[in-house]
């Protein structure tokens, strides 16, 4: 912004009209940048005045189609044909095909929006005539994708997967990987409509793993919509459920980048504030020093009047920008606490605080962490007699019930793993009591599971048994990933701990020697020793069912 308006200051000063409609297109997408599309247009509009006047046809025509694209992004569909319009009648003048190509294209997805599907295969159908006599290869996988989406929205699948296998040959050509990756989630969306499930799961499966390739979190997540919805059509709730998962966690990762994004316009925008007002401080002491000339050359009544109006409008000004101020520095202090809410769904609050005053947040041993795991039992055969989303519900339903308990012994939930649930007690903040609030939490867990059996049982639907087990000592905590945010645990604590879960029995909590060592002699608990029990990688180890004392 700095740099654009220094050439802006100094082409006006040329009078180099060229050089200002350059430099004001550059401010308009500037503010697009920052979300201000009514400026953005404004400034578009400036340019696109002082290009007329020069009449630089060029030059026009892209701005132009600035304004035509940006109004179709509003979906104001009037506005963006009639600027692409008047875009197409100068490229066709000016011959250069690749232009009118791309035009064409445009005003092609403006009726395809409409749902004029006729018309818009008529732009794109152009569009593609001409890509193939300037013959570059990108922008013909372009309108052939193009004219695919049509032919799927008009239900002509046939067609459509015609056209999208075009555009993937000439990808595959070019090396187009994120263009690859959309038209395989094309070409799967286009398998679930026409049930082909398996072929489906294929392309989209294809589409996913390039899409992770590239790091592109908006096409993972359309691939894994088009997984989840493939699998669910054949009846594989469990993989179904897996991708509704990855699906949320890929929402959140677009919410936390919205979020971010939206943090860099407040803080660019308080700087602008800053400059506003600082300028108008100048302003106003230059202003200040001009009148108090003009009073010492001319002492009238008229000119003193007139000073005196002058100085009060300015300090009007002044306490409205200052009204402007707090107004903008309360609205920044909202959506700081949104995103310190955010920051801390997904990581501990002493984690998110080192990772705030350090940039980063290091690896830590802890000495003494209760791991707790909880899985249903038979959860494959149950899914099986719900549909997805009752499956979905149930599960967010016992999951949220669990988060609250952990809460409230103060026990830090870790990830959830398809059924799975996982807590640790003791980290980040190691606590003497760590290892009994995690049993309590633990049992209470177990309560919740068998009223809700009860209840489901009693409305005839289908329950969840759930195992549970726990195990206390050392692991290797600390954050995974860079570009989203995830606390883990490691170490063969945490592995032991999941044999000690899947060798316990449904409604118990099973327990470690090394758990009960650290609590046997607590009054609240009961225990049932259950002797040496093999287990699988860890040999023979000793276990327990613990139970709160009568």
């Amino acid at each position: 912004m700095r740099y654009i308006k220094e050439q802006l200051a100094i082409t006006e000063e040329l009078g180099y009209k060229p050089g200002i409609a350059n430099a004001l297109s550059k401010l308009g997408i500037i503010y697009g940048e920052l979300g201000e599309d009514i400026k953005r247009i404004e400034y578009f509009e400036i340019s696109l005045k002082i290009r007329e006047e020069v009449g630089e046809k060029s030059a026009i025509a892209f701005s132009l189609s600035n304004i035509g694209e940006l109004y179709l992004a509003q979906k104001n569909y009037a506005k963006a044909l009639e600027y692409q319009l008047r875009c197409l009648k100068l490229r066709e003048e000016l011959g250069n095909q690749a232009n009118i190509a791309f035009t064409l294209s445009n005003m092609g997805q403006i009726n395809t929006d409409q749902g004029n599907y006729d018309t818009a295969l008529e732009y794109h159908q152009q569009s593609l005539k001409l890509g193939e006599v300037y013959a570059d290869k990108k922008d013909i996988a372009l309108y052939l994708s193009s004219i695919g989406e049509v032919f799927k929205k008009m239900g002509d699948l046939t067609k459509a997967s015609d056209y999208y296998k075009r555009s993937m040959l000439l990808q595959d050509e070019i090396g187009d990987k994120p263009e690859i990756a959309e038209s395989l989630a094309n070409m799967g969306e286009l398998y679930l409509i026409q049930k082909e499930y398996q072929k489906g799961i294929e392309k989209c499966q294809k589409a996913y793993m390039i899409a992770l390739e590239l790091g592109s979190i908006r096409t993972q997540k359309m691939a894994c919509k088009c997984l989840y919805e493939n699998y669910k059509g054949e009846r594989n709730m469990v993989k179904a459920l897996e991708y509704h998962e990855k699906m949320i966690v890929l929402n959140d990762s677009l919410k936390s980048e919205e979020t971010s994004r939206k943090l860099h316009q407040m803080e660019f925008a308080k700087t602008m504030l800053a400059d506003s007002i600082a300028k108008a401080e100048n302003d106003r002491l230059i202003a200040t020093e001009h009148a108090e000339e003009l009073r010492k050359k001319n002492q009238t009544q008229n000119i003193a009047i007139g000073i005196g109006a002058f100085i009060l409008l300015l300090e009007a000004i002044l306490y409205n920008r200052l009204k402007f101020v707090r107004r903008s520095k309360a609205s920044l202090e909202v959506e700081k606490n949104r995103s310190e809410n955010l920051l801390l769904n997904i990581l501990p609050k002493e984690i998110a605080q080192e990772l705030k005053d350090k940039g980063k947040a290091e690896a830590r041993d802890f000495d003494m962490v209760s791991i707790l795991f909880t899985d249903f039992k038979s959860f494959t055969q149950a899914s099986e007699k719900l549909s997805a989303q009752e499956l979905v519900k149930e599960i967010n339903t016992c999951f949220e019930a669990f988060d609250g308990i952990i809460e409230k012994y103060g026990i830090e939930k870790i990830k959830t793993i398809g059924d799975a649930y996982m807590a640790a007690g003791g980290l980040p903040v190691p606590s003497d009591e760590s290892v009994v609030n995690t049993v309590l939490a633990a049992l209470e867990m177990q309560v919740f599971i068998s009223d809700r059996i009860i209840s489901k049982r009693a409305r005839n639907e289908v329950p969840f048994e759930m195992r549970l087990g726990i195990h206390t000592g050392p692991v290797v905590a600390g954050i995974v990933g860079v570009k989203k945010f995830q606390y883990d645990i490691w170490g063969n604590t945490v592995n032991t701990a999941s044999r000690i879960e899947s060798t316990g029995k449904i409604g118990k909590v099973n327990i470690s020697q090394r758990t009960y060592e650290l609590i046997k002699n607590i009054p609240q608990f009961s225990f049932e020793p259950r002797g040496k029990i093999e287990v699988k990688g860890k040999g023979i180890v000793d276990m327990y069912f613990v139970n709160k004392a009568s």
